[in-house]
């Protein structure tokens, strides 16, 4: 008979496995708040001693994304890149989740005394002030900043039909093509001119009616949709994948023939109306709108066709006209993506809806998770960065990422983050500090 063993004897491994969990203790007590309060101080430090500290290092330049670039172009530099995170991002992070916890969850705790939407506003407005910080050092942060903001755009509006829904679209490449040309036709016609002149209108009137020329852009899409949703919500199975996919080939084939619109060679000029804080705004309102969709009756009623359409219908459910309002919502918000992203680049092209653009916006969708809009930011923005860090490799970038793709299909088959559900109370609201007796006491992992 083996003797018992002494628990209160200290071992190594008993002591890695507290300190490990006291240090994710203390990162799991941080507020929201806290969070970007330590954000917004690695932003302002950046601005205020990144240059100097690049020359010290021995770096040509601050790194644009967390020096990945950098190290992968001259990998000699790898040191001065950790080192420059480490001074600019780690520390600072670290020290203000330290010594900010408390202070923060009082102040989460105070905002909660307030309606949601003002401390909902308070977040935003950090957050944008972080964002406004990090990408003001060069033009390509903020490039890299609107794109993986429309790419979540895209990515939530896709997860509603393929994650939500159940069913398997490929049509999104033809309805950003949709809103990006009747935004593009727009906004140029009234006040670039060219050959879409119609009549040139002051440019101070262009912020306002770039909104006008997103929601048409949107609404087309959704009268897109519509083609597509009626003759294939009639049947069942994968005719939705089959009619979608050739949707999105006669669209693409469309503007390519169109040369008014120039063809294959494109259609440019449009006026820098998507400006960082536009392209917030239209994020934001994305996530709030999508997520108050997918959390309402009509959300239930989409879930329960996509889990049994037939038990769906048993249950009173609309089968139909659930699926069909969907696919047009989800289509608007495609278009309004599309609107965004021709003023973001400036420029739009057939070409760039086609298979390829379908299987990156799918990768989003699934690499971040189904059937969760917390699932489909991560996954927009982790794909986005991984895409744009990895950009020195050139081709090797296409081999690697297909294969983290793989690998996450593999050992998590729903998605990084599937089937949760964004909860802004929960969120928002303080973190209660644990017991560090229930730290002491954590069963060993097996």
């Amino acid at each position: 008979m083996k003797p018992p063993i002494d628990n209160s004897t200290p071992t190594p491994r008993k002591g890695i496995r507290r300190l490990w969990h006291s240090f994710r203790q203390l990162f799991a007590q941080t507020p929201l708040l806290g969070w970007l309060f330590g954000f917004l101080l690695a932003s302002i430090l950046e601005n205020l001693i990144g240059y100097p500290l690049a020359r010290v290092l021995g770096l040509s330049k601050i790194p644009v994304l967390f020096g990945v670039d950098i190290a992968l172009k001259t990998p000699l530099l790898l040191p001065a890149t950790l080192l420059y995170d480490l001074i600019i991002y780690i520390i600072p992070l670290f020290l203000t989740v330290r010594y900010l916890t408390p202070f923060a969850n009082r102040l989460a705790a105070w905002l909660l005394r307030a309606p949601m939407w003002v401390s909902a506003l308070i977040h935003m407005a950090l957050l944008f002030l972080v964002l406004y910080l990090w990408t003001g050092i060069n033009d390509y942060r903020v490039l890299v900043a609107k794109l993986m903001m429309v790419s979540i755009i895209i990515t939530l509006s896709l997860n509603v039909v393929n994650g939500y829904m159940g069913e398997f679209s490929c049509s999104h490449p033809g309805f950003i093509a949709l809103g990006a040309y009747i935004a593009s036709i727009i906004t140029v016609g009234f006040f670039v001119g060219g050959n879409l002149k119609f009549v040139i209108l002051p440019a101070y009137l262009a912020p306002l009616v770039f909104p006008l020329a997103l929601i048409l852009g949107g609404v087309v899409a959704a009268l897109g949709a519509l083609l597509v949703a009626i003759p294939s919500f009639r049947t069942r199975g994968d005719y939705l994948a089959i009619i979608s996919l050739a949707f999105m080939f006669i669209v693409k084939s469309m503007f390519e023939n169109l040369e008014i619109l120039g063809g294959a060679r494109g259609f440019g000029d449009q006026p820098n109306l998507a400006t960082l804080p536009v392209v917030f705004i239209w994020t934001m309102l994305c996530i709030w709108i999508i997520n108050n969709f997918v959390q309402s009756t009509m959300g239930k009623a989409l879930n329960a066709v996509r889990d049994n359409e037939l038990a769906a219908d048993a249950m009173t459910v609309d089968t139909r006209k659930t699926k069909m309002v969907t696919f047009l919502f989800a289509a608007f918000w495609a278009g309004i993506a599309g609107g965004l992203l021709a003023h973001v680049i400036r420029y739009v092209n057939p070409g760039t809806f086609g298979l390829q653009k379908l299987a990156e916006v799918l990768a989003m969708v699934y690499f971040g998770g189904l059937n969760s809009v917390i699932g489909s930011i991560v996954g927009a923005i982790g794909y986005n960065l991984l895409s744009e860090m990895l950009r020195p490799l050139e081709l090797i970038k296409w081999l690697i990422i297909p294969l983290l793709l793989i690998l996450v299909m593999i050992f998590r088959p729903t998605g990084l983050i599937a089937f949760r559900e964004f909860d802004l109370h929960k969120i928002l609201q303080p973190k209660i500090p644990a017991k560090m007796e229930e730290v002491e006491n954590v069963p060993p992992s097996s």
